[in-house]
């Protein structure tokens, strides 16, 4: 594993003077806020546009690190300082970056030890450590992921060292470092109620099958817990009467439907599909919904707006996602093993992926890595995880839109992939080609095609002007496809107990 960390220290130190987003600039103000401002105006300040919008164990985390920051360069902890990146201020954070992810490091070592170390672990754990959907979106886009899913990792291994306990209180910081991870939130109620709360009777200690009974003690302890760990988090600012803004700030519902670019989702072909009967509505008269068609983002502020297709409420997304998490949770709830605790998991985040509410592409990440933790397990995971791998580290590359990083974010790719899968399948014993169907490899390559349409074919054929919007459109909706594709086999497959 030593190796594997320096590795991946020198490749991600590497990608430091890489492009960064708006993403590097919003850290900045966030260091700056923190360490400028009493904890009282954190969530209220507004000079910049990037306000803090993350929950405040993650203000804590930018705390500690301003008090480092100001050693390297104290200009950029000045809040009028908008857009302010120095060279000391670019080394700074992006080496934060890498040294926070120690995290994900020491509980994909904990991952090797308590699930086996065997071979096939050691190569699920560095696919995680070096995914190039990691690279992209912390160590080039900018931001402070790895960490994250290294506490999630922490979680789900003590969730199969069978310390319940643990793992829910984990699971609680990690909400209050980034709210997110509500999308994995059922998953883990069902579980840890079930597991944890329903203990077995003296004479049948048979496991989750056997008969069981309540424990109120139990019950209070985990929730105890949980409520402690969310009084130390928010305890401060519900004092000072701050929870109104700081609930305001994470949950911004005047967001539209879609983001910029759609994250490929069910979404994205509803978005889609209006597109496309905008121009069979002008040939046929239909009505059209004239303030939709001068909308070319679908969603970059305010309400997204269909032309054709009824429109879609937050509430309609929560229904639908809560619907599809209710399918798979009651599979957990009568069998609440660890196996279909980490597949329900995975199967709550993809809902609130696939049918959310202004849904991110990166979030995509929150699937694939606990999907990532199972891809040995059989070749049905292995196939649902190339799939999806694939399909979703592609719709990561429009985060990086510029082409001097074209030949990073392709190379990182297909080096992971050369290397990753071939290696799983073999450990299974099994043929790469037996694995995916003709159609499933002719998908995969045709993402090839995808990249250079959008890179190189579009601006040949149509020029820079016209039809901006058809490179990330394509883009979306081609990996919508694979998305939704993956998604169905895994529910085909768990709804059937083959998982």
């Amino acid at each position: 594993m030593e190796s594997l960390l320096i590795v991946g220290t020198l490749v991600k130190l590497l990608l430091i003077p890489a492009y960064r987003s708006t993403d590097f600039e919003v850290h900045r103000n966030w260091l700056a806020i923190t360490h400028s401002l009493p904890i009282s105006q954190w969530y209220t300040e507004h000079t910049s546009e990037w306000t803090l919008d993350y929950p405040p164990l993650f203000a804590w985390f930018e705390k500690l690190l301003s008090m480092f920051a100001i050693l390297a360069d104290p200009a950029m902890l000045v809040v009028e300082n908008l857009n302010y990146a120095s060279p000391q201020t670019i080394f700074f954070q992006r080496a934060t970056v890498i040294v926070s992810e120690l995290i994900l490091y020491w509980a994909l070592k904990r991952y090797v030890k308590y699930f086996g170390s065997k071979y096939v672990h050691w190569i699920l754990a560095g696919a995680l450590f070096l995914h190039p959907g990691i690279l992209i979106v912390d160590h080039m886009h900018f931001q402070y992921n790895g960490f994250l899913y290294g506490i999630l990792v922490l979680s789900i291994v003590e969730a199969k060292r069978n310390n319940l306990l643990e793992s829910g209180i984990l699971f609680a910081i990690l909400l209050n470092f980034k709210h997110i991870y509500l999308y994995m939130a059922p998953a883990y109620f069902v579980y840890l109620l079930q597991a944890y709360c329903f203990v077995p009777v003296e004479s049948n200690r048979e496991g989750p099958n056997g008969q069981r009974k309540f424990s109120v003690g139990r019950l209070i302890t985990l929730g105890s817990a949980v409520v402690g760990v969310f009084t130390i988090s928010m305890g401060p600012f519900i004092y000072m009467g701050q929870l109104p803004n700081l609930v305001g700030r994470l949950f911004p519902f005047t967001r539209g439907l879609c983001h910029a670019y759609w994250a490929p989702n069910f979404w994205a072909l509803y978005a889609a599909l209006d597109r496309i009967l905008i121009f069979a509505a002008k040939a046929l008269g239909w009505p059209l919904n004239e303030a939709a068609l001068g909308s070319m983002t679908r969603g970059y502020v305010g309400d997204t707006q269909f032309a054709v297709l009824p429109p879609v409420q937050a509430i309609h997304t929560m229904l639908i996602t809560v619907i599809v998490q209710l399918i798979v949770l009651q599979v957990l709830w009568r069998k609440p093993t660890f196996d279909n605790f980490l597949s329900s998991l995975t199967l709550c985040t993809f809902a609130s992926y696939l049918f959310g509410w202004h849904v991110h592409e990166k979030a995509i990440m929150l699937v694939l890595v606990p999907l990532g933790l199972m891809a040995a397990n059989s070749k049905t995971h292995l196939r649902i995880f190339i799939i999806l791998s694939s399909t979703g580290i592609f719709s990561l590359f429009p985060l990086l839109f510029e082409p001097t990083e074209t030949p990073i974010k392709v190379s990182v790719t297909l080096l992971w992939l050369i290397t990753v899968v071939p290696g799983l399948a073999r450990c299974l014993a099994r043929p790469l080609k037996s694995i995916l169907t003709y159609a499933e490899m002719y998908y995969i390559i045709g993402i090839i095609g995808v990249q250079i349409y959008t890179d190189i074919g579009h601006n040949l054929i149509f020029g820079s002007k016209t039809l901006q919007f058809l490179p990330l459109m394509l883009t979306s909706v081609y990996c919508a496809v694979g998305i939704i594709y993956g998604w169905g086999l895994f529910m085909r497959e768990f709804l059937a107990g083959r998982m």
